[in-house]
């Protein structure tokens, strides 16, 4: 693994939007907060855009600015203002040469999922999958999402011991941790940033989606051998699902129970991890263990 340095008072780190717009003033406590943490703050302009369709700018300029900041030996992490869509459209034309020379952070989830998966694939550099600009607002950067995300860039390895579930599959095992949203982590399948799952912990998360696509998302992993031989297996927040005017027949948590019914590794629920406020900070391609019971879950950076 290489692995990229922590962040120290003085370091530079940039903000920048590689998929959907965002409004510059929803990015204005994430960015003083990050100044209240001793870092300075370069902006990018994907985060003041003035464009008028969906993403934050063109897939040039979202591109080219990625890929500015990949390559500037100064600048010790990237954060990443908004996910949506759009990551997908430029990661094969962006040149990971000088990252991997010299690694930083990359921070967000959702759609920055796909630039997590082919960090692990890739190069085996692992990468935190947290919160972004828009949750610092209305208090969030008082959240222990975002203040473990701190306590992460500093150097400090996590251990999150969080309720258990009636329905988790107890058990402990180690590995790496890789995931982050399953509609991304099923887009990926068939691509140059398909990670391989074997001995791994796998995470995964959704919002927003039909019932029966969450099933067919889970049923594609489960063909393409994704869900077989891991290591453990967590389930975070699947928030705001959606039915069909004739029903599907089963909610969220039916549907997760009957993908992983044959599977004997450890198997959690409801891990704060999500598109809420509840979405603490894990590190994509760090090793970690996992120990379940119906009480309580605990995951541990080694």
């Amino acid at each position: 693994m290489n692995i990229p340095s922590a962040l120290k008072k003085k370091d530079l780190v940039a903000l920048t939007c590689p998929a959907g717009y965002l409004e510059a003033e929803k990015a204005t406590t994430c960015i003083s907060t990050l100044r209240t943490w001793g870092y300075e703050v370069l902006v990018g302009k994907t985060m003041q855009s003035s464009s008028r369709n969906y993403f934050s700018g063109t897939d040039e300029e979202r591109r080219d600015e990625l890929q500015a900041m990949l390559d500037d030996k100064d600048i010790k992490a990237i954060f990443f203002g908004r996910g949506g869509y759009g990551v997908s459209r430029i990661i094969d034309q962006l040149d990971f040469k000088a990252f991997k020379k010299d690694p930083k952070w990359l921070i967000g989830f959702s759609d920055i999922t796909v630039l997590h998966a082919h960090l692990y694939r890739s190069f085996k550099i692992p990468s935190i999958h947290a919160q972004m600009a828009a949750a610092y607002n209305d208090g969030g950067d008082q959240t222990p999402s975002i203040l473990s995300l701190h306590k992460m860039l500093s150097g400090k390895k996590l251990k999150f011991d969080v309720a258990g579930h009636d329905q988790n599959k107890p058990g402990k095992s180690e590995g790496m941790l890789i995931g982050g949203n399953l509609s991304l982590f099923a887009n990926i399948i068939g691509t140059a940033s398909e990670p391989d799952t074997k001995d791994c912990i796998l995470f995964l998360e959704d919002i927003g989606e039909y019932l029966y696509s969450v099933d067919r998302l889970l049923v594609q992993l489960k063909r393409s051998g994704k869900l077989n031989n891991l290591a453990g297996l967590v389930f975070g927040g699947f928030t705001d699902m959606k039915d069909t005017p004739r029903p599907f027949g089963k909610n969220i948590e039916q549907i997760l129970l009957e993908i992983v019914e044959e599977y004997d590794y450890p198997v959690c629920y409801h891990f704060p991890v999500s598109h809420t406020a509840e979405n603490l900070p894990l590190k994509v391609g760090a090793k970690y263990s996992l120990a379940v019971t119906k009480k309580k879950v605990i995951l541990k950076e080694l």
